[in-house]
């Protein structure tokens, strides 16, 4: 879809168009792996749509279409697989997938392979099939097969962190998408460094679940009215492209992302007091002890 390029120097543009490239260039974003070696997999299996009707009877046509089957689910496995994966490496704290999604399409791979090459090589297509599941696997990797981060964590208050961080996760896609539509490249990157902003303090109480009562109005009612917000821009801004509901609405996001790293920087402040405490508790009692060196 075409997208039209704005900016300082665009006929409509302001100074207030460069303001998030300076702050923060890529907003914290890191390239995904779902690339060139995914897609392949996708258009590799499509010549078997050929050997459907090479004149392999109805056997052979069966065999075929099974094939192309295995093979698309496998890709469509594989690259759910990475994109959990890297949601999993983005956090600090996370649970292991429920479904092992790149190991699952490894297998699948394997099946594929086999049912593809079963009519000219009967069960020594099973030795395909298995390379074809070692070699996936080298190349992709396993799921992540423990929880990450839950050590010395209470299980109840991880949970309900997890919870309201994951219903925040689909507030910011939806903004996203969002704006997404309107096709303005400075809307557009604005919201994704707010997005960075919000999953700083994600990150914050994912680490210190105690954190979640102080941080749980900005996870969902501060969230939620950004949301609105957006959603009511986006369908004036639609209609009319009025510069100064834009503008409103980029000053509106400063706004908002200036209280967002103001919560941050109060609980790692609270955190570094209570740390101080526990520190100065400890050493009161090691003097009590006599154990206070000079």
């Amino acid at each position: 879809m075409a997208k039209r390029f704005g900016g300082k120097y665009s006929p409509d543009g302001t100074d207030a168009d460069v303001t998030y490239v300076e702050k923060r260039p890529y907003g914290g974003a890191k390239a995904s792996k779902v690339g060139f070696q995914v897609n392949l997999l996708f258009v590799a299996p499509l010549p078997l749509i050929f050997a459907m009707f090479s004149g392999g009877g109805a056997a052979g046509f069966g065999l075929a279409l099974v094939a192309l089957g295995l093979l698309l689910l496998a890709a469509w496995l594989t690259r759910e697989g990475i994109l959990a994966h890297e949601a999993y490496d983005a956090r600090k704290v996370a649970r292991k997938p429920a479904f092992p999604r790149k190991i699952a399409g490894a297998v699948v791979t394997g099946a594929g392979l086999t049912a593809a090459g079963f009519s000219e090589m009967g069960l020594a297509a099973v030795v395909p099939g298995l390379a074809g599941t070692a070699l996936h696997l080298f190349a992709f990797g396993p799921d992540p097969m423990r929880n990450k981060g839950f050590d010395g964590v209470d299980q109840f208050q991880q949970d309900r962190v997890a919870r309201v961080v994951d219903d925040a996760e689909g507030t910011l896609a939806i903004m996203q998408a969002t704006v997404e539509n309107l096709g303005d490249r400075t809307v557009q990157a604005r919201v994704e460094d707010f997005q960075a902003t919000a999953r700083t303090l994600f990150r914050r109480v994912e680490e210190d679940p105690s954190d979640l009562t102080a941080a749980r109005k900005y996870l969902s009612v501060y969230l939620t009215g950004a949301k609105d917000a957006t959603q009511k821009f986006a369908g004036l801004y639609a209609n009319k492209r009025d510069p100064k509901s834009r503008q409103d609405f980029l000053t509106f996001l400063d706004d908002l992302e200036g209280n967002f790293t103001a919560k941050t920087d109060t609980l790692l402040a609270n955190n570094k007091t209570d740390l101080d405490i526990e520190m100065k508790v400890l050493r009161d009692r090691l003097a009590r002890e006599g154990l206070q060196t000079d």
